[in-house]
């Protein structure tokens, strides 16, 4: 069958390309052209765009942003339609995939999600479209089928990717010290947000004068949004290696997004953090509906990790709640019997394995 995949940012581009991977073996004949990146231009050819161009993060930066976008979106309808593939698979990235979805739907094509949009945390009548315009749903996240078969979408929980992945590299890089008076710092895969948190995550460094700290650094994006390091002695920064990082951290300084389930699944004790524009604030504020916005206290339902939220992430509480993941044995291990929760959760199923075999089995 011939694929068109649509990914906006890396973490789907991370989940895409292990797809491609599995459609390749569930279907020799197999042929792609997609909205993504390099990882899944590395499984496979037809890379139409870069997610880099329309990775656009917050409320008021898409609004900005909304003439690009657009121009982006009806690209994207004529690349699709051009290459009037047999299945569409979306993933992740809603907010474009969804109007997608809904410009498409009256097609021949076959619509499938991958990584349900989290119509849970705000707007939840959107399910309603999730039904009208998807043929099939894949849920990463155990909670979500539950709250999908309420509005009858045709949903399934497929495991998260992130397990299998991690327990990969787990095995085949055995770690052979123990843990180093290193400290992480994830501040994203975005230049938005990098530019805007890493500064902010920076600012703890002169109180831990005994650790070293490593900064998680995206090499796709441009060097000077890593500037900030420089000013710093204890500080360095290392590209592409976010799990070697983990592997030997003490604890994380860790960005909301996917890197707050890779760090829990690494037992990495973690606080984390989350700042955007007032505007974007105010508006997120307004809507959202969860009490959460990491991925380890959503999947708990209750909080197992400290998030800091806009005004409250500031340097006198990062350092205190870092202070508290380095220095007290009892928060340590309470956190790390919450991530064994987590595990269990999630359980051990083969996510892409799974949606590959799904769409392959029942659409030749």
């Amino acid at each position: 069958m011939k694929y068109f995949l649509v990914v906006g940012e890396r973490s789907g581009d991370l989940h895409a390309a292990n797809l491609i991977k599995e459609l390749k073996l569930a279907d020799s004949t197999a042929e792609f052209q997609f909205y993504g990146g390099d990882m899944m231009a590395e499984e496979a050819d037809g890379l139409k765009l870069h997610y880099r161009e329309m990775a656009f993060m917050g409320f008021w930066e898409v609004i900005k942003n909304y003439n690009l976008l657009r121009k982006i979106f009806n690209n994207c309808i004529e690349d699709i339609r051009a290459y009037n593939p047999d299945v569409l698979i979306l993933v992740d990235f809603s907010g474009f995939n969804m109007r997608l979805a809904k410009r498409l739907v009256k097609s021949e094509t076959k619509i499938f999600y991958y990584i349900a949009p989290k119509v849970w945390a705000w707007n939840q009548s959107r399910a309603h479209k999730i039904r009208e315009y998807i043929d099939k749903l894949y849920t990463i996240l155990p909670f979500e089928t539950k709250f999908f078969n309420k509005y009858s979408v045709n949903s399934k929980y497929v495991g998260n990717p992130l397990v299998e992945r991690i327990d990969s590299w787990l095995l085949n890089n055995p770690k052979n010290t123990d843990q180093e008076n290193t400290i992480a710092i994830l501040p994203g895969s975005r230049h938005q947000e990098v530019s805007t948190m890493l500064e902010l995550m920076l600012q703890v460094v002169p109180s831990f004068k005994d650790f070293s700290f490593v900064v998680a650094g995206v090499d796709n994006l441009e060097p000077s949004v890593y500037e900030p390091i420089k000013k710093l002695i204890n500080v360095k920064i290392e590209f592409g290696s976010t799990y070697e990082i983990l592997r030997r951290s003490k604890a994380a300084i860790v960005t909301s997004g996917t890197a707050t389930l890779e760090t829990a699944l690494f037992n990495i004790p973690q606080v984390v953090c989350y700042k955007t524009s007032f505007i974007s604030y105010l508006i997120g504020r307004a809507i959202i509906k969860v009490k959460y916005i990491s991925l380890v206290n959503l999947i708990a339902g209750r909080e197992i990790v400290k998030e800091l939220i806009q005004s409250n992430l500031n340097k006198e509480n990062l350092v205190r709640e870092l202070d508290q993941l380095i220095n007290s044995s009892s928060k340590r291990d309470s956190i790390l019997n919450d991530y064994n929760e987590i595990r269990n959760l999630l359980g051990k199923e083969s996510a892409s394995k799974n949606v590959a075999l799904d769409i392959v089995c029942n659409n030749q």
